[in-house]
Parts: C-alpha cells; sequence; structure tokens
C-alpha cells in the first residue's frame, strides 16, 4: 500500500487518470481504518494453521498396544487407554485426519470431462444445469466477482431478466455457459453473456436451494423515492463494478430504490419507464464529493464539503446567510407522489433586473382571486402620497427590531438607514385567503421557505445570454417603458449573479426559465402553475409524513 501511495504522488500529469479519482484513492488508502485492517490482514496472514500430522487413527492405535502391557501395572497407564478407547475421543481424532488431510475439498475434474464433482460432503447432484432465456441486446443484470478463481454472482438487480426467471441467487458460481468454462476474468464473462441469445444453459453451483427472502427498503409500498441533486454517468465512473449495469440519470430525474443491501450501490429505476440499475449510494456520492480538493472558486462558492452538522443561529441578513450556503451538499432528496394541489407559496428567484416583479404582477393582475403578495415593511417615514399597508406597512424602528429578533421576518436589510423586511405573518394572510402567495425574495430565503408551512413551488427566472439582455433593455428603453439606463457592467453583473445562484441553490428549484421573452416567460410560467391544480406532484416526503 505505501509503494502504490508513493507512486500516487509521483504519478506524472500526462496519464489518463481524473484528479478525482486520484483523490479518491489516496484518501481511501491514508485512511487509518484501511491502513489498520491491511495490518491486520499481515499479521492474520504471517499464521497458518497446519496438521501436525494426519495419521493419528494409526498413532492411536500404536500407542495402545504399547499400554495393553502396563495397564495391569499402572493405573495412569490404565486410564490413559480407557479415555483413547471412548468412541467420541475416536471419533474426534478420525475427524481431525479427515480435515488434516483435506479430504473435505472437491477433486479436480479430470481434462476435457464434464463429469459434476463429488465429494463426502457435496452430493453428485450439487452442480446443476439451468436453463435462461433472454433477448438479444438484453442485459441479464447480474455482476460477478472472482473468488478463489470461481465466477461468483455478486448481485442480481431487481427486476431483470434473472430476477424475474428466479433461477440464480447471490452466492451462485457459474462454471459454465452453453458448454464453454467462464474462466475467472468478469468482464469476460459479462461479454460472454451479452453476445448470448435465446435458450441459455449454465452450470451451476448453488450457494444454497431455497430462493432468499426480498430485500427490503424504507419508504414501503415499494421502495423509496428520491429526487437526484446531479447527473450520473456510469460509463464515465471508475468506481462503479460493472458499467453496464449502472443507471444513468439527471438532475432532477425522479428514481425509485429497490434494493438497498450494498452500502454503496443501491438498485434503483427510473419512473418514468427503463429498467433498474446500480446506482451510488448516498454514502459513497458523499465520500466522494467529499474528496474533492475544497477550494473557492470566482463566485464564493465551497465546492464539495459537506453540509455543516451545526450551524450557528443567524437572522436572515443576505451578506451572512451566504456562508451558510457554500456548505450545502445535496445528492438525493426523499420524496413522496402527492395528488394535484394548490401550493401555498410561489417563489420566483432570480437575479435582480431579470423581470421577477414584472412577472409576478402581471399573474397577479390576471387572477386576482387565485394569486396574492406581501406588503413589505418598512422602518422609514412614509411619503406624502403613501398610504399605510399599500405598498408599504409602517412600523417604527424599534417594533421592527423587536420583531426581526424574535424571528417574525423571513429576510430583511437595510438600506439608506432604514429597515426594509418580509414578515411571515403577511404571507400566512394572504395563504389564509384562499390565495396562493407570489414571493420574489432573496434565494437565501429558501432554506426556510421550503417546508410543509409553505409548500413553495421554487421557479428560477434565469438571465439570457449577455446579447440577449442587452438587446431587450434597448428596446424598452426605446419604447419608452423604462428611464432607468443600465451600463454594459450592469448588464454583466445580471448575467453572472444568474449564474452564481444556478450553480448554489439549483437544487432547490422546480422548474426553471430563461427570460429571453418576457411574453414567453410569463406564458411557461402560467402553464407550469396551472399544471399543479390538474397533474400529480413529487413533493419532499417531510411534507407528507
Amino acid at each position: 500500500m505505501q509503494q502504490v501511495l508513493d507512486n500516487l504522488k509521483e504519478l506524472p500529469s500526462g496519464t489518463e487518470a481524473k484528479d478525482i479519482d486520484l483523490i479518491f484513492l489516496r484518501g481511501i488508502i491514508e485512511s487509518p481504518v484501511v491502513r489498520s485492517l491491511a495490518k491486520a490482514h499481515e499479521r492474520l496472514e504471517e499464521v497458518k494453521l497446519q496438521a501436525v500430522r494426519n495419521n493419528n487413527v494409526q498413532l492411536v492405535t500404536e500407542v495402545l498396544d504399547s499400554l495393553n502391557n502396563l495397564s495391569g501395572k499402572d493405573t495412569a497407564a490404565a486410564e490413559l487407554a480407557g479415555i483413547l478407547q471412548e468412541p467420541h475421543f475416536k471419533a474426534l481424532i478420525e475427524a481431525h485426519d479427515l480435515v488434516a488431510a483435506k479430504c473435505y475439498e472437491s477433486p479436480l475434474p479430470a481434462v476435457n470431462s464434464d463429469a459434476p464433482a463429488t465429494t463426502a460432503l457435496m452430493p453428485a447432484d450439487a452442480i446443476r444445469m439451468i436453463g435462461i432465456q433472454k433477448r438479444a441486446g438484453e442485459p441479464l443484470g447480474v455482476t460477478f466477482r472472482t473468488e478463489r478463481g470461481e465466477m461468483v454472482i455478486t448481485r442480481i438487480l431487481h427486476g431483470s431478466s434473472i430476477d424475474r426467471q428466479g433461477m440464480l441467487h447471490v452466492g451462485d458460481i457459474i462454471r459454465e455457459v452453453n458448454g464453454r468454462e467462464v474462466g475467472s476474468d468478469p468482464h469476460h464473462l459479462q461479454e460472454l453473456l451479452r453476445d448470448c441469445s435465446g435458450s441459455i444453459t449454465l452450470k451451476v453451483l448453488p450457494s444454497y436451494r431455497d430462493a432468499p427472502a426480498p430485500p427490503q427498503v424504507s419508504g414501503g409500498g415499494g421502495g423509496a423515492y428520491l429526487k437526484s441533486h446531479f447527473n450520473y454517468n456510469p460509463n464515465t465512473d471508475n468506481l462503479i463494478p460493472c458499467k453496464e449495469a449502472g443507471l444513468a440519470f439527471s438532475k432532477g430525474d425522479i428514481l425509485q430504490v429497490v434494493n438497498k443491501e450494498d452500502s454503496n450501490w443501491w438498485q434503483a429505476r427510473k419512473v418514468i419507464g427503463g429498467t433498474t440499475g446500480l446506482i451510488p449510494s448516498q454514502f459513497l456520492e458523499e465520500k466522494r464529493k467529499a474528496f474533492v480538493r475544497r477550494d473557492w472558486d470566482n463566485s464564493g462558492i465551497l465546492c464539495g464539503t459537506k453540509t455543516m452538522k451545526k450551524r450557528k443561529k443567524m437572522m436572515y441578513l443576505t451578506s451572512k446567510n451566504a456562508e451558510f450556503d457554500r456548505y450545502e451538499l445535496q445528492i438525493y432528496e426523499e420524496v413522496a407522489k402527492m395528488p394535484p394541489f394548490q401550493r401555498k407559496t410561489l417563489v420566483l428567484i432570480g437575479a435582480q433586473g431579470v423581470g421577477r416583479r414584472s412577472l409576478k404582477n402581471r399573474l397577479i393582475f390576471m387572477n386576482p382571486l387565485r394569486y396574492g403578495t406581501t406588503v413589505p415593511f418598512t422602518s422609514r417615514r412614509p411619503r406624502e402620497e403613501e398610504r399605510d399597508g399599500q405598498n408599504y406597512c409602517f412600523v417604527t424602528r424599534e417594533e421592527m427590531e423587536k420583531d426581526i429578533k424574535e424571528g417574525r421576518y423571513l429576510e430583511h436589510g437595510e438600506y439608506d438607514g432604514n429597515l426594509y423586511g418580509t414578515k411571515m405573518d403577511s404571507i400566512h394572510e394572504v395563504v389564509d385567503a384562499g390565495r396562493t402567495c407570489i414571493l420574489d425574495v432573496n434565494p437565501q430565503a429558501l432554506k426556510v421557505l421550503k417546508t410543509a408551512e409553505f409548500m413553495p413551488f421554487v421557479v428560477f427566472i434565469a438571465a439570457p445570454e449577455l446579447d440577449t439582455l442587452r438587446a431587450m433593455h434597448k428596446a424598452v428603453v426605446d419604447a419608452g417603458l423604462t428611464t432607468k439606463l443600465l451600463t454594459e457592467n450592469d448588464l454583466k453583473k445580471t448575467v453572472d449573479e444568474s449564474a452564481r445562484i444556478r450553480r448554489a441553490y439549483s437544487h432547490y428549484f422546480d422548474l426553471t426559465i430563461v427570460n429571453d421573452n418576457l411574453d414567453k416567460a410569463f406564458d411557461k410560467l402560467q402553464e407550469a402553475v396551472e399544471q399543479l391544480l390538474t397533474e400529480p406532484q413529487w413533493v419532499p416526503v417531510s411534507w407528507v409524513y
């Protein structure tokens, strides 16, 4: 292991190995647990238990012959002779000689002989000839490992053709395929089986006679349902035991986990079509991402760190709360399928100047009975034309600071010496009136909103390409719809901020709309929220149970 570690450190950069794989391997080899296991293995390997001799039955007979002459003269000799002639002792010596001579092992079959191996402990019918059916190009859904030169079935994918036929089990040893010996290379056996079609005859040494009990998984009703928060391609994964058995999926796909017996590789299938395949477990993916070097990128997001177990309680000030979001590592989220229902809140997330407020106002104007919004609170004095409760709710700074300390604000901030914020109660007032509350808040508020209390549908309004955004702004200015002129630097900031929000908070998004045309973006938004009332929805399982 030390030699491998030294080689890794001296590995030139021109190799085809990926940095993440090398870091992962180094981390495993340097792990104190793995090193302790290696030392224990070496200590165990040092001592080999061997019988002193394997003809003890003959030795006992010779001793008894010698004792016969002494039994009448010496009481100790008579006692020893009695012990050696006890039936249990004689059986023990006979068993010892059989084990020492290794009579329990299967004799090697003769060359070019199809006769199954037979021993005292293995009946002649132990090796079975099994026939299975396979369509051309259909994966069998079986993975193998080499164990003492034998090809052993490691796992059988749930729902695969082998699983449905029920002829093979985990632990079975495959000796031949259609009369051809399988050798000791799992990849060769996979290719051999993949190329076969129709009826296939296997020579198998079963691990047991009865089928095992089906594995249990959490979640009830056929397995837990997970929403993936990352893309996965088994063809580029060097850790997966069999690339052909892997299940590729994309961010946002719903997966049904049907087997969690392997702590590293779960068996799952996509809810919308597809067969069962292997996916990395939560533990394995956390481990893999934890070995990514913890560097800061230009956006200030920390990559590859684990979720903090303990977080300091802090109010939702944008500048301070961003600290929390750098440590979020999302892999899978357990979800449940719900019938159509109206969400309590519709949350629009996006960079400043991307059009969130326009979309919110248009949606409320088109259907004021279904949608509403909050009125922000402020500590500044009202202007002459302003009325309390319309554009703002005006309160004293002391009252607002008291409510902030008591956690009654979703978010708040200070501008030009005055406090502004969105109060939790104002959201509940809209919801209690039977309407969906539309919020255009800072993304840091999502961790508070994504609960059963608010049941949000989160839509990310993404900025278009810089050229498109520039053209859109020019069209609005030329039409006289705004007098606010944005500089080239302002437009670039919008695009960069949009990309940063997408990287940091995409695991919260239910829908992403690129606002390259306000009318089209509104149509997509309206269509999505209408579907919530007519189609089933996948929501976090914590909202249901």
